[in-house]
């Protein structure tokens, strides 16, 4: 990246504000989701404890020496994206621009920088192998590097776009299940991969959206690895966890084993399938239907008194009714046992039900849901419990819920992704030597970020 990201006004204004506290860059996420969008911003302050962190330490690993300080929140409600393809471009951007006035007006930071998440049916994934020979005899970054490339020499059609590729495992001649083979010696390198795909179409239409509505996309990021980095430990990922993101319009599966990626899904339903269920359901308009599943809604029925009633409004100038509680929860109940059948037999199907020693973490604004967590034990018949995003300071309590899993976990993979960059020697911004004031801004972000890693 070059300094040209930082050469106007408004970002040396961010970076100041943001070192002058021990702080470090202004970071934002964009989470683009069927029915809302979320806008984040932060920054990293440092959790320095006595052993230094490895600047060449794996990125992947989710164990974080910085805690994320959420400043701001925008929310809006967007109707222009459907299964994560967009179907109507104005209607995302005017979404993304009023999340983004919140946000900045919430947390008192300008940024035009942020890391975006996505998913749909539209995105595929599978695995692929690489075999290079090692130079010099030990494993260098640049033989990693050749391998990685190696395997992702794959014939990809013209139409789609290679989002990731996520190293599962590498293999020194015979020796295998290795996860960082840098440093070892051998003659043959062999990397595993798992390759996440996407339309290039449907990407390009989402960046266009945030273009206009005036961010610089720093990367895209498949929705349930960011939203497993928020709410995952290593031992988790490491023994074997599947993690189902509910969000508004499909549920997203990745699968994890032996410490990284193993395999990815999508399940066309989530949680406006459960709202638009209440609506018909119930005969009420889908905004109240919404609320009733927020504030009354229960996944399971029996778990529901008898004596409780909820009050539904009407539609179209009708008057409101009461209703018992258990009603609203039958149709719910409907809903999740199938919600949670098709990913029951999608874990069937991958065939890594058995090496699932952490079982199911369940994600997303529809896992706050009473009752879905019994429900999903019952059904998965493994342990299952509720994702909540972790190491978060400032304002913890507005993102604390599972809804903002895939936001938190964008701002922690920008925040590991982007380190290096922000404590690079060699910055245009940094390089005028005749002003004293960037030269002060420079020692502070370089003194944050050794602290930090």
């Amino acid at each position: 990246m070059s300094s040209k990201h930082f050469s106007d006004f408004d970002s040396l204004k961010d970076l100041r504000m943001s070192t002058s506290n021990n702080t470090g860059p202004v970071l934002a996420s964009l989470d683009i989701g069927s029915s809302i969008v979320k806008l984040v911003y932060s920054v990293a302050t440092s959790n320095k404890n006595d052993g230094r962190r490895d600047i060449h330490h794996d990125m992947n690993h989710s164990k974080q020496d910085a805690q994320i300080d959420v400043v701001g929140v925008g929310l809006a409600s967007n109707t222009g994206t459907k299964h994560g393809v967009v179907v109507n471009i104005e209607a995302t951007t005017e979404s993304i621009r009023k999340a983004k006035e919140e946000a900045q007006l919430m947390s008192g930071y300008v940024t035009n920088e942020v890391w975006v998440s996505d998913s749909g049916t539209h995105f595929q994934s599978f695995d692929s192998k690489g075999m290079v020979a090692i130079k010099n005899k030990e494993v260098t970054t640049t033989d990693v590097e050749r391998v990685i490339e190696a395997a992702k020499a794959i014939m990809v059609p013209a139409d789609r776009m290679v989002l990731h590729v996520i190293p599962r495992e590498y293999k020194i001649d015979a020796q295998d299940g290795i996860s960082d083979p840098i440093g070892m010696s051998g003659i043959r390198l062999e990397a595993s991969v798992h390759i996440v795909t996407a339309s290039q179409s449907a990407i390009s239409n989402l960046i266009k959206c945030i273009e206009k509505a005036g961010f610089k996309v720093m990367g895209i990021v498949l929705d349930h690895l960011a939203s497993s980095k928020a709410v995952l430990s290593d031992d988790e990922k490491n023994l074997g966890v599947c993690v189902v993101d509910v969000g508004g319009g499909s549920s997203k599966i990745a699968y994890f084993v032996n410490g990284s990626v193993a395999h990815t899904a999508v399940i066309p339903v989530g949680g406006f399938h459960f709202s638009n269920d209440i609506s018909v359901g119930l005969r009420t308009p889908q905004f109240a239907a919404e609320e009733l599943k927020k504030k009354h809604g229960s996944a399971v029925a029996s778990l529901v008194s008898e004596d409780d009633i909820v009050e539904v409004e009407g539609v179209g100038g009708r008057k409101s009714r009461t209703i018992p509680r258990k009603e609203l929860a039958l149709i719910i109940e409907a809903r999740a046992e199938e919600c949670l059948g098709m990913i029951a037999s999608n874990i069937r199907s991958s065939g890594l039900q058995p090496v699932l020693g952490s079982g199911i973490v369940m994600t997303g604004g529809t896992s706050s849901l009473d009752g879905i967590i019994e429900m999903g034990e019952f059904v998965f018949d493994i342990p299952v419990r509720r994702g909540l995003p972790k190491q978060v300071g400032g304002l913890k309590d507005v993102v604390k819920g599972g809804e903002f899993a895939t936001a938190i976990g964008l701002l922690m993979h920008g925040l590991e992704q982007k380190r290096e960059y922000y404590t690079r020697k060699e910055s245009g911004m940094f390089s005028h030597k005749g002003n004293g004031s960037f030269d002060g801004v420079s020692s502070k972000v370089k003194k944050f970020f050794n602290d930090l890693f």
